[in-house]
C-alpha cells in the first residue's frame, strides 16, 4: 500500500524513544531505496534545469526533498560540498555541475541501501551526462549526527528533508555538526518542513508520521532560533510555499494542521553584537526629500529605491520617528541583494 494514501492515527501518547524513531526512519528510507516510491515526499520547487544536465528518471523518482537545496550563486568557485541524506543523488549530481573535481561533493547517509542506490544512479547519470564523471561523487556511510567529515572543510553544506525528523536534542546535534564541518563565511542550505500551528503531542510521536517528515514540523520561529543558536550570524529565507494538510479524517488532530515547506540559506557568518540578521524578505523604500537617508548603521537609503534589509533593520527603521520610510512585511522569499 501507498503509505502517503494510509490514514495514520496514533492510539496513545508515547515518550519518545531515540533510537526507536531513528530505526524507523531507517526503515522507511530503506524501503524507499529498495522500491523507489514517486512521491513520497512533494518538492515544492521546480527542479533547476542547467545546459548540458541530463537528470536520470530514477533519480526524480527518488527525489525525497520538500524543496531545492541548489542555488547557483551559492557554488562559485568550485566550492567543496557536503549533502548529508543523499536520496536518489538528484542532488548530487546537481552540486557537482558546479563543481566538477574529484571527490567534490560528499554524500553522507546512514542507510546502506540509499547509498548502494544513489552510486547505482551515478553510474546511469554518467551516460547521459559527457561532463559526469562518478569520481565527482564520494558517497560515504555517516550519521547527520556525526559527521565524517573535518573541521572546517566544507564551502556549502545542504539537507533537504532530513532535519524534520529529528527530536529538538537530536536537531542541535546535527545543526552543530554542519556547523563544525563548514569553513568560515560557509553556507548551510537546506529545505524542511514548517507548522505555525501546535502539533498534537500523539502526531509528533508517531515514528512513522515523523520519518515521513510530517509530525516534527516545527514554527519558522523555532527553526531559525535552532540555526542561530548553533551560532549561524546570517539566515537567509529563500521560499515559503503550501506543502501538505494533516486533516482530521487520516490524522488524530482535532483542526486540520497546515503544513508548509522553507528554503533557508544559514551562513557561517561571525555573530552580530546585536544579534543575528535574518533575512525574510523585508523591504525599506525611503519616501523623503533629502538626496538620501542615512541611519548611520551601514544603511543609505536612496529616495524611491528599494533596499532588502534584515528583520533587525526593518524594526530599527520603523521605530523611527518622521523618517519617510516605508518598510514592507515579510514575503519570506529572499534572494540576495540586502544590507544589514
Amino acid at each position: 500500500m501507498d503509505v502517503r494514501q494510509e490514514p495514520v492515527r496514533a492510539v496513545a501518547v508515547q515518550l519518545p524513544d531515540m533510537e526507536t524513531y531513528l530505526e524507523t526512519t531507517k526503515n522507511v528510507y530503506k524501503a524507499a531505496a529498495e522500491t523507489p516510491d514517486v512521491g513520497l515526499c512533494c518538492t515544492t520547487t521546480p527542479v533547476w534545469a542547467f545546459p548540458e544536465l541530463e537528470i536520470p528518471q530514477i533519480m526524480l523518482d527518488m527525489n525525497y526533498g520538500c524543496g531545492s537545496t541548489v542555488h547557483p550563486r551559492d557554488l562559485i568557485n568550485s566550492p567543496k560540498i557536503l549533502y548529508v541524506g543523499v536520496g536518489g543523488g538528484m542532488e548530487l549530481l546537481q552540486f557537482s555541475y558546479f563543481s566538477r573535481q574529484k571527490q567534490g561533493v560528499i554524500g553522507v547517509d546512514v542507510v546502506d541501501e540509499m547509498i548502494g542506490a544513489c552510486q547505482n544512479n551515478m553510474q546511469e547519470a554518467a551516460l547521459y551526462n559527457k561532463w559526469f564523471d562518478p569520481s565527482f561523487i564520494d558517497v560515504r556511510m555517516g550519521d547527520a549526527l556525526n559527521l565524517p567529515i573535518e573541521d572546517e572543510s566544507i564551502d556549502v553544506a545542504g539537507q533537504n528533508c532530513l532535519f524534520n525528523i529529528f527530536h529538538e536534542e537530536d536537531l542541535k546535534k546535527a545543526l552543530q555538526e554542519m556547523y563544525r564541518v563548514l569553513k568560515p563565511r560557509g553556507r548551510l542550505v537546506m529545505s524542511d518542513p514548517i507548522a505555525e500551528q501546535a502539533m498534537p503531542e500523539t502526531l509528533k510521536n508517531d515514528q512513522r508520521l515523523r520519518a515521513l517528515c510530517l509530525s516534527g514540523a516545527i514554527p519558522l520561529k523555532d527553526y531559525i532560533k535552532m540555526i542561530t543558536d548553533v551560532g549561524f550570524g546570517t539566515i537567509e529565507i529563500r521560499a515559503k510555499r503550501p506543502y501538505r494538510i494533516l486533516d482530521t479524517k487520516n490524522y488524530d488532530t482535532n483542526e486540520a494542521i497546515f503544513i508548509e515547506s522553507v528554503e533557508v540559506c544559514a551562513i557561517k557568518d561571525p555573530m552580530p553584537e546585536d544579534g543575528p540578521c535574518v533575512f525574510t524578505g523585508r523591504t525599506a523604500i525611503y519616501t523623503g526629500d533629502q538626496e538620501y537617508f542615512d541611519d548611520h548603521k551601514g544603511h543609505v537609503l536612496l529616495p524611491n529605491q528599494p533596499l532588502s534589509v534584515c528583520d533587525k533593520t526593518a524594526r530599527n527603521l520603523v521605530a523611527l520617528e518622521d523618517s519617510n520610510i516605508w518598510v514592507s512585511p515579510s514575503t519570506h522569499f529572499y534572494d540576495g541583494g540586502g544590507c544589514c
